[in-house]
C-alpha cells in the first residue's frame, strides 16, 4: 500500500509507542519463569506478536489483553517447528532458549530475516553442548538439545542480540557457563537485558562486557513488568518535533529504564542546536535552527534512518559514524537511504573506509520512495514529506513490525496523509 505524506505542522502530545525489544526479552524471561506474569502495556508489534506465538509454541500459556498479557512459563515444547516472522532479535533470542529442550526443534523466519547471519549463533550452540544446523549460515536453524553450558568465545562484532539469546538461556542449562566476547558493538542493548535478567531473578558477571560468567541451574522468578516507550520509534517522533512542531511537539512516555541504545537520539539533537525539555511523562522539543553535526551511531545502529531525515534539513554537512552496522538489518540501510533520498533530492555519500555517512542537506523534492520492506525505511521517507514536500511512500505496510499505529497516531496530532 503507499500514503503520501504531505508537509504539517504537528502540535500537542503524542505517546510513543512499547519497545518491543523490552518486550520480546520480557517474553523470553516469561517463558522460562515457573509461575505467572504480567507484561503491561503490551506492544502490538508483528515482531512482538510473533514471538509470543513462539513462547506459546515453546510451551508458555498466553492471554493477551489490551492492557495487559497475561502468560504462565514452562518450557515444553508443543510443537516441533517455530516461526518467529521477521524478528531479527527474537530468531537470536529464542533460538538458545528453544536449544535447552531435549526434542529436535525447527525455528524459521520470513523476509529479509532468511538472509540475515546465523552462524555466529549455530557456532556458540554447538560449542555449548547442543547440535545446530544451518543451510549456509542462514534460516532455518534446526536445534538438537539440551543446551549444556561451558566455555565459549562469541564475535559481538555483527549484533549484540546473539550475545542477549545466549545471556537469557545459559542459566537454565545444567553447568556454568563462560562467554568471552569480541568486539561487542551495541552495548546498551546488552545492558537492557542484563537489566531484565536482574528484575527476574537471574545474577550474571562480566567483566567489561569482555567475559560473562553464568552460574548454571538458575530459576526465573515470576515478574510484573509495564513495557517501557520504545526510544527506537520515539526518535522519529523527537525529530519530527524539532521539525515541525507549531509551535511544539510533546512525546511522552520515554524514560530512562530499562536502558535503551536509541536515548542517544537526545544527544545527536542538543549537537544540532534543538532545544529540548524533561517534562512529568515525556520530552517537549521546540521547532528551531538546526546546524549539521557529527555522531558515533555504532552502538545505535536504528538510529541512521531518522538522523539521516534529520539531518537533511540541516544547515551544513551531517556525519554519522558506524556505517558498517547497516549492512544486515531489514534492508542495507546505508545503500537504501542514499538511493532513496537521493530522489528526493539529498546527497548522502557513503565511505566504507573512514566508515561514515554523511548527508549533504538542500531543498526537498516531492518524489515517490521505496520503503524497500523496512519499517524504519518508511518512518524516514514519512519525515522528508511532513518537513519538507509531498512524498509518497511505497510499501508502507513495513510499519507494522515495530509501530502499527505510526501514521494513526501522527494524524491525530496535526499531520497530513493521503492515499496515492
Amino acid at each position: 500500500m503507499n500514503l503520501i505524506a504531505h508537509p504539517s505542522d504537528l502540535s500537542g502530545r503524542i505517546e510513543a509507542p512499547g519497545s518491543k525489544s523490552h518486550m520480546q526479552r520480557l517474553l523470553a524471561a516469561g517463558l522460562l519463569a515457573k509461575g505467572e506474569s504480567w507484561i503491561r502495556r503490551p506492544s502490538d508489534a508483528a515482531d512482538c506478536m510473533a514471538a509470543a506465538e513462539v513462547a506459546a509454541g515453546l510451551g508458555a500459556d498466553i492471554e493477551i489483553g489490551q492492557e495487559a498479557l497475561r502468560m504462565r512459563g514452562g518450557l515444553s515444547p508443543r510443537t516441533d517447528a517455530l516461526h518467529i516472522g521477521e524478528s531479527g532479535l527474537g530468531i537470536r533470542l529464542f533460538s538458545p532458549i528453544a536449544a535447552l529442550a531435549s526434542t529436535p526443534l525447527k525455528l524459521m523466519g520470513g523476509g529479509t530475516l532468511q538472509k540475515r547471519p546465523m552462524q555466529p549463533m549455530a557456532d556458540a550452540l554447538s560449542a555449548l553442548g547442543a547440535t545446530a544446523r544451518l543451510t549456509d549460515g542462514r534460516l532455518p536453524i534446526e536445534l538438537h538439545g539440551p543446551l549444556k553450558g561451558g566455555t565459549t568465545t562469541l564475535d559481538g562484532s555483527i549484533s549484540s542480540q546473539f550475545l542477549t539469546g545466549l545471556l537469557m538461556a545459559l542459566p537454565c542449562a545444567k553447568a556454568d557457563s563462560v562467554l568471552e566476547v569480541t568486539d561487542l558493538k551495541s552495548r546498551p542493548y546488552v545492558d537492557m537485558t542484563l537489566e531484565v535478567l536482574n528484575a527476574t531473578g537471574i545474577a550474571i558477571h562480566h567483566e567489561d562486557y569482555q567475559r560473562f560468567s553464568i552460574p548454571g541451574g538458575q530459576t526465573y522468578q515470576p515478574f510484573d513488568e509495564t513495557i517501557a516507550g520504545d526510544w527506537s520509534a520515539g526518535a522519529f517522533l523527537l525529530i519530527l518535533a524539532a521539525l515541525c512542531g507549531e509551535p511544539f511537539l510533546e512525546v511522552d512516555g520515554l524514560g530512562n529504564q530499562p536502558t535503551q541504545a536509541d536515548q542517544a537520539v537526545t544527544g545527536a539533537l542538543l549537537l544540532s542546536g534543538a532545544k529540548l525539555m524533561r517534562t512529568d511523562t515525556g520530552i517537549r522539543v521546540e521547532r528551531g535552527r538546526r546546524k549539521g553535526f557529527r555522531f558515533d551511531a555504532t552502538h545505535c545502529p536504528d538510529l541512521f534512518p531518522p538522523l539521516a531525515a534529520f539531518a537533511a534539513f540541516c544547515k551544513g554537512p551531517t556525519v554519522l559514524t558506524g556505517l558498517h552496522r547497516l549492512e544486515h538489518k531489514e534492508s542495507n540501510r546505508g545503500t537504501a537511504l542514499q538511493e532513496e533520498f537521493a530522489k528526493a533530492g539529498i546527497q548522502i555519500d557513503l565511505n566504507t573506509e573512514e566508515d561514515t555517512l554523511t548527508v549533504r542537506p538542500g531543498p526537498i523534492q516531492a518524489a515517490t520512495l521505496n520503503g524497500r520492506g523496512d519499517h524504519r525505511m518508511v518512518m524516514a521517507a514519512a519525515v522528508l514529506g511532513l518537513a519538507g514536500a509531498p512524498i509518497e511512500i511505497e510499501g508502507v505496510e513495513a510499519i507494522a513490525k515495530s509501530y502499527p499505529d505510526f501514521f494513526d497516531a501522527l494524524s491525530e496530532v496535526g499531520a497530513r496523509f493521503g492515499k496515492a
